[in-house]
């Protein structure tokens, strides 16, 4: 007996079956909370711009973000936990220069292969490094420091071993042929009354809390790792004005998702934060006056992000052997 199509398809659609289907076979994305992971403690760099841009995720979905603090292992906790969820859209990472681009060098066993397991959503901000100096060192530009450096060793602190600022000091001394000696702390905050009290004769850091203590006169900025000069403080020189050929260095933030997400639901989220982060928008104004710097239009696609991680990664591994950092 022949069977009618609309008649079979009538009958399916009736039977439990369709109770076994996907959720996202017939659910719009995104029609639930989704997580956004920070993969250190709050406070940091990486949670403030997290929670700033998963609210305005959350306001252009139309959805609620949940931010979530899953720090440990540089990064490496929150990222791993992230690699393994189901590539839904419903699990993302607040990615940075940590779990995505130094870990590898210093880790063996990550638990997550930073290439392979995420699917690059936007980059949407960084913060650039800048080299303070402790006041008794009368340098005002990269020149005079290296040349000063050459006279009197220099010391200069970064917040450790590994740490993003570390690999931005070892390509400095690299490009400048500057004599200093790294001196790691256990994070950025812990220097900083060494700086000031001139037990070290500066320090590279991010440019955020490098300009608070330059404005309040308590150390001296002689660099800045842009190709630009900053609108909050136009009179500091680049590495590039210092004759640093194409110096540029900075932490950075962006979104990733689990490999395999489907790109509709990629599309989506780089769209709520393209849209959330044009020039002008509130989220932008705040982010600029944390000291970023917000990234092109470019950059905030998936294949900007991919190229910029890309290109990050090349410089750490170079910095990571010009240190002597080996995995372990």
């Amino acid at each position: 007996m022949a069977i009618n199509r609309r008649a079979l398809i009538t009958a399916l659609g009736a039977t439990p079956l369709i109770g076994l289907l996907p959720r996202s076979a017939f659910a719009a994305y995104p029609d639930r909370a989704i997580h956004l992971i920070v993969p250190f403690a709050a406070g940091g760099n990486a949670d403030i711009v997290g929670r700033l841009v998963g609210d305005l995720m959350g306001k252009n979905l139309k959805q609620t973000v949940v931010v979530e603090n899953r720090g440990g292992a540089g990064g490496g906790v929150g990222a791993q936990a992230v690699a393994k969820a189901d590539p839904d859209g419903y699990t993302l990472l607040v990615a940075s220069n940590g779990p995505m681009t130094i870990n590898p060098l210093m880790h063996t066993n990550l638990g997550y292969d930073p290439q392979k397991d995420f699917a690059p959503v936007a980059l949407t901000s960084y913060v650039p490094h800048a080299l303070i100096l402790t006041n008794s060192i009368a340098a005002k530009n990269i020149q005079d420091f290296v040349a000063a450096s050459k006279k009197t060793p220099m010391t200069i602190g970064t917040s450790g071993v590994g740490s993003a600022t570390h690999m931005t000091l070892e390509r400095l001394k690299a490009a400048t042929g500057a004599n200093i000696t790294h001196v790691p702390y256990r994070g950025g905050g812990a220097l900083m009354p060494d700086l000031m009290a001139g037990t070290i004769s500066g320090a590279m850091t991010e440019f955020s809390t490098a300009l608070q203590m330059h404005k309040g006169g308590k150390a001296h900025i002689v660099g800045v790792a842009l190709t630009h000069r900053s609108k909050l403080a136009p009179d500091i020189p680049t590495f590039i004005d210092g004759g640093v050929k194409d110096f540029t260095a900075g932490s950075y933030i962006g979104i990733v998702a689990p490999a395999k997400t489907p790109p509709a639901v990629l599309a989506q989220l780089q769209k709520a934060i393209a849209d959330g982060l044009k020039p002008g928008s509130p989220a932008v104004t705040r982010l600029e006056e944390l000291g970023a710097e917000i990234a092109t239009p470019e950059q905030m696609t998936a294949a900007g992000f991919t190229a910029f991680l890309k290109t990050d990664a090349a410089n750490m591994k170079k910095a990571a052997d010009l240190a002597g950092i080996k995995p372990q």
